[in-house]
């Protein structure tokens, strides 16, 4: 399954299929390494699907923005957590929607599950999100790897290279291991200028300048 279009996943979600759910394994890492600060906190929850993530955040004491660009997906959401507080579902492309729904105060935690490979602009959609992130905060991808994904479903995984560019441009650098998926927790983004460098070994290079240090893990 590696889908390019809108219409794709509207016929996915409307069909009644999901994905993957979110293990224990995933939970107790994101309790353990983004807890919500002194109790609360507002997540981002990017392309949440049916809003298992998203009411699990909420759980931890988060107000959460949640959005995914299919309406089968939100209206699923809406009604499987329909008792969950705190959850606020928009209907919004991350990577072509106006951006004005999203907090203008940023986030402390931004989360990317089982999303990312399917992204077509990954460095600014990773920069953008970036920039909303508060002081300390962090932005969590979960994605399968390459290594362990069959070949006819590699579209819905990053490979080695693809995850060094992701961890690319971050102060600190976190890699972590859910039952066979790579979670990946980036704290403090680097700002560079996306549209002034022509390709990642540019983009690469200024945030080397603009760090102190590297990223830890990577």
């Amino acid at each position: 399954m590696t889908y390019t279009a809108r219409d794709q996943w509207e016929q996915h979600f409307s069909d009644g299929r999901s994905f993957r759910q979110v293990g224990e394994r995933e939970r107790d890492l994101l309790a353990e390494h983004t807890p919500a600060p002194d109790g609360s906190g507002r997540a981002l929850d990017v392309g949440c699907g049916t809003g298992e993530l998203a009411a699990y955040l909420a759980s931890l004491g988060y107000t959460v923005d949640a959005c995914d660009f299919a309406d089968s997906a939100l209206a699923r959401a809406r009604e499987e957590h329909a008792d969950v507080e705190g959850v606020r579902w928009l209907h919004l492309d991350i990577e072509r929607d106006d951006p004005a729904p999203l907090h203008e105060d940023g986030y402390d935690l931004i989360t990317l599950r089982l999303m990312y490979p399917f992204v077509q602009d990954r460095g600014r959609v990773l920069h953008g999100l970036g920039k909303r992130l508060r002081d300390g905060g962090a932005l969590v991808v979960i994605t399968p790897g390459a290594a362990t994904t069959p070949e006819e479903r590699r579209g819905i995984a990053l490979d080695e290279d693809e995850i060094a560019v992701l961890a690319a441009g971050w102060e600190t650098v976190e890699r972590l291991d859910a039952e066979g998926l790579a979670v990946l927790v980036l704290r403090g983004a680097c700002h560079a200028d996306t549209r002034a460098v022509e390709s990642w070994t540019d983009y690469l290079a200024v945030c080397s300048n603009d760090q102190a240090g590297h990223p830890e893990g990577s």
